[in-house]
């Protein structure tokens, strides 16, 4: 795994899932297994791309398989603080959107 991390916290309610690193088929399934289990524990998921310097279709994937799982319980899956690169690859794919988080919850970098 190529220089990847991704850490949990709990607070208010909530998972935060803060992702560093660059994010590609290497990462892919331990990056499932960290949101499938943060999905299985809170209804509401934050996913953190601060650190996050590199995202390929298989983070995407492992984002919208978080995104279904969550849906089946009534929960939510929601991206903050994407920007550059990994802010196109959400555009492009239309994630930003989808996984956009309630306004009082964006903080702005």
């Amino acid at each position: 795994m190529a220089n990847f991390e991704a850490r949990t916290s709990a607070a208010s309610g909530r998972i935060t899932v803060s992702l560093t690193g660059e994010c590609d088929l290497a990462a892919r399934d331990h990056l499932t297994a960290v949101l499938l289990d943060a999905v299985h524990r809170s209804r509401a998921v934050f996913v953190d791309f601060t650190g996050l310097t590199f995202i390929d279709s298989s983070g995407v994937h492992s984002l919208v398989t978080a995104h279904h799982a969550a849906k089946q319980t009534g929960g939510h899956v929601y991206v903050i603080n994407a920007v550059g690169p990994v802010a196109a690859v959400l555009e492009i794919t239309g994630l930003d959107t989808l996984l956009r988080a309630p306004a009082e919850e964006r903080r702005h970098v």
